[in-house]
């Protein structure tokens, strides 16, 4: 039975199996994690802000008062259905 060591891993083109943790893990200095998550917190509040507003557009459409004429020509239209049944 072959061991799992990896020895000839090398020689195949693969990759060593002996890695140690350290190389397993990204690691970033802490003013470049502090950066990134600066980054997403600000993306995060700006998807916010623009999900708030839209909420804000959507409320103000849904309480437009509906035209008249558009009114009109839905009641022309469910005229003509109960006629047709």
């Amino acid at each position: 039975m072959k061991a799992l060591s990896g020895k000839n891993d090398h020689e195949r083109g693969r990759p060593s199996r002996e890695r140690g943790a350290d190389n397993m893990i990204e690691q970033r200095p802490l003013a470049e994690r502090r950066k990134a998550s600066a980054a997403l917190d600000e993306a995060r509040l700006r998807q916010q802000a623009i999900g708030v507003r839209l909420r804000q557009m959507f409320d103000e459409v849904v309480n437009e008062d509906v035209p008249d004429e558009f009114l009109e020509i839905l009641r022309r239209a469910d005229d003509r259905g109960s006629e047709k049944a």
